[in-house]
């Protein structure tokens, strides 16, 4: 029989570590736990990605549903405040519509003073 040296158990003690908390086996038998440890980091890298995805939908929608209060869309909004030189990232302009309506109505004014000129030039 092969004997296993110290770096097999620090392996083992590492994996075992990873899957505290999972449910039945995962996380006392090494081979299940080893298992669902590298699904669980798959999923963790995959989400991380995801999460970013998630956050800038949220944005978005949160922006339209105040731009189009204002009655303005949110391309048109976006694209007022880009003519108006207005440069606000999606997460403050959803921080503000939610926390300060009031601002975020005088962007809108902006947004469409910078429209009406253009479509008057």
């Amino acid at each position: 029989m092969r004997v296993k040296g110290p770096s097999s158990k620090k392996h083992k003690k590492k994996i075992l570590k990873l899957a505290k908390g999972y449910y039945g086996a995962k996380h006392r038998s090494f081979r299940r736990a080893k298992e669902q440890v590298l699904r669980s980091l798959q999923y963790e890298y995959r989400d991380r990605r995801l999460r970013k995805r998630e956050f800038r939908r949220l944005w978005i929608q949160r922006i339209n549903a105040a731009a189009r209060l204002n009655g303005l869309s949110y391309s048109q909004f976006m694209h007022g405040l880009k003519l108006a030189g207005i440069d606000l990232n999606r997460k403050m302009l959803a921080d503000i519509a939610v926390a300060d309506p009031e601002t975020f109505t005088k962007l809108a004014e902006k947004a469409k003073e910078a429209i009406s000129q253009k479509s008057a030039a």
